[in-house]
């Protein structure tokens, strides 16, 4: 049961991911690219914040990979205008997986979630040219 509920967590992320990186590409209009360069600016605060946790490790060497590769694309290759949904999505992940990570009933089936994220999220992400 807590391994269909890890694998359902897991997936419901990379749905949201891979919305999240369809609506900022897809959005080319001026009053768009407006209101997005205003939604960047109103939520860079959050990703300061975890920012200080980017140093942070899972434990799982599958996720501590997959998390260290997707936020170096992130920085290095998504426009700053929808960097900050990314990295809001890399702290949501990185609190999630480590809290799975801290119960002994969860940890051996995190690796899983891991690399099918990270499958997920390399199809998604060939978009911006990121390869991981």
């Amino acid at each position: 049961m807590l391994q269909k509920t890890l694998l359902l967590i897991c997936i419901v992320c990379a749905i949201v991911l891979v919305g999240c990186s369809k609506s900022a590409t897809s959005t080319n209009s001026p009053s768009a690219t407006t209101a997005n360069a205003n939604k960047a600016a109103t939520s860079t605060a959050p990703a300061t914040t975890t920012a200080a946790n980017t140093g942070q490790k899972i434990g799982v060497p599958e996720c501590d990979e997959f998390i260290a590769a997707y936020d170096a694309c992130v920085s290095s290759k998504v426009p700053e205008i929808a960097r900050a949904q990314y990295k809001a999505t890399i702290a949501q992940w990185r609190s999630s997986w480590s809290k799975l990570a801290e119960n002994p009933k969860t940890k051996p089936t995190l690796a899983a979630a891991c690399k099918q994220s990270a499958e997920q999220a390399r199809a998604s992400m060939k978009t911006y040219g990121c390869t991981f």
